[in-house]
């Protein structure tokens, strides 16, 4: 039976009104958490990546090659994504305030410790170490927004968080380039003075996370106990309407089995291949465009991560639909292939074309990141969730060590690194092609 009129446009304004509390109520969260969680991510990211801009100095200094270097770039990741999926489970267990504290603290004081490195050996124990230190953050942190908002709102969410990123390599490039000019103070190199001042901080945030972050919307002082509830309720039922839609998976053999999510990977291994090769390299390819000091290669370096900020705040909260999301995927990772394509053929007879390749490429960085996680997400849930998000970021981590240690040994044998650039690009190409296949939950599964 047809509902009368004035009975129609009752429903219609309680669903309007709904979605204005609904809305409302995430904006306070997004105000309340991701400041310091971004911030959190601007520390981590600083010291996992600041040895780009010593790379140079170590070399000279303690004898480590372009493929060594490149080598112990990546290490980080290899410890880092073997010990991801264990830290997740860990966390879903013992709570986010209390694993993040932890993982905060050890990485600090790894990371300070990198000023003592003596050699290739050391270098290399160093970054294994600093990587299992920080394994979990990133996964965790993809893990805990789950706790609080639904598909919809996530990927904005994801986006801010990936804004750390961004602010660290703006921050980096500078800060790090003064740093390094404190070369000879008290007897230290200037690159030691680097990981010393850059590590620390790490420590005392881990305080403040201790202090400030809860666990969850249960245990947030700054939500109401309505506001707590309206939150579980909201997760509660979008998680009962994708299991009825049959696409849920509850446990990590779910996730194995799901196609889906091995696509996911895929696509995020060559996305994650392109970023950290960039991020290892871009300061040593600014340093070969001519007579360059360390404060003006850290200012250049900046220029792209400012297109990379423009993009994550920009740009994933238009993914609000499935389709959106794969074109969104297939648009960003054509425009990265596209920027490095250009920065592969511009080389140092171009500058301003490379860095302006680079920036294009940065651009679609975190908008294609943030849409990644969406769709594997949609899938999962409860412990399922916890090691599929682990599983997805482990195994697309791998890249971030393929793709330096290869660039290294690439820019080793040719003395340059256009050859490799114009590799990724192409895989960037094949990871297009793939996004197009990619299902959410309650889509048909691919």
């Amino acid at each position: 039976m047809p509902h009368p009129p004035h009975a129609t446009h009752t429903i219609h304004t309680t669903h309007a009104s709904a979605d204005d509390t609904q809305r409302t109520l995430n904006t306070h969260i997004l105000r309340k958490l991701m400041p310091l969680l971004v911030l959190v991510y601007v520390i981590s990211f600083i010291d996992r990546t600041n040895i780009a801009l010593a790379k140079t100095h170590i070399e000279i200094d303690l004898g480590i090659s372009s493929a060594a270097y490149g080598l112990g770039a990546g290490l980080f990741f290899l410890s880092y994504a073997l010990l991801e999926v264990p830290s997740n489970l860990i966390m879903h267990r013992v709570g986010a305030r209390l694993w993040i504290t932890r993982i905060m603290v050890t990485w600090g004081l790894l990371s300070a410790g990198m000023a003592f490195i003596a050699g290739e050996a050391s270098f290399y124990a160093m970054r294994l170490l600093l990587g299992a230190a920080e394994a979990g953050l990133f996964p965790g942190v993809m893990l805990y927004l789950t706790y609080w908002f639904g598909r919809e709102q996530r990927a904005r969410a994801i986006g801010y968080f990936l804004l750390g990123v961004c602010i660290a390599n703006i921050l980096s490039g500078p800060v790090g380039g003064a740093l390094l000019q404190m070369d000879g103070l008290l007897g230290w190199r200037g690159w030691q003075w680097m990981f010393v001042i850059e590590g620390l901080p790490a420590v005392a945030l881990a305080w403040v996370v201790w202090k400030k972050l809860p666990d969850g919307p249960a245990s947030a002082p700054w939500l109401t106990k309505a506001q707590s509830r309206q939150v579980l309720e909201h997760l509660r039922a979008e998680q009962e309407q994708q299991a009825r839609s049959g696409t849920t998976g509850q446990s990590l053999r779910d996730c194995l089995a799901d196609r889906q999510i091995w696509l996911a990977i895929f696509i995020y291994f060559c996305h994650q291949i392109s970023i950290y090769t960039v991020i290892f390299f871009l300061p040593g390819i600014i340093g070969s465009y001519g007579t360059l000091s360390p404060l003006q290669i850290g200012l250049l370096n900046s220029v792209p991560w400012i297109a990379a900020a423009i993009g994550a705040a920009w740009l994933p909260r238009l993914a609000t639909t499935a389709q959106r999301c794969r074109h969104m995927l297939l648009a960003g990772l054509s425009t990265m292939a596209t920027g490095l394509l250009l920065a592969a053929l511009a080389g140092s007879s171009a500058p301003v074309l490379g860095l302006l390749g680079f920036s294009l490429t940065a651009l679609m960085f975190f908008a294609v990141q943030s849409v990644i996680f969406l769709f594997p997400a949609s899938r999962l849930a409860g412990a399922g969730l916890a090691s599929g998000i682990a599983l997805v970021n482990t195994c697309g981590l791998a890249g971030g060590f393929i793709g330096p240690t290869a660039m290294g040994l690439i820019e080793q044998a040719t003395g340059s690194t256009r050859n490799g650039l114009l590799i990724i690009a192409a895989l960037l190409v094949a990871a297009a092609l793939a996004s197009a296949r990619l299902r959410q939950g309650q889509e048909k599964r691919g």
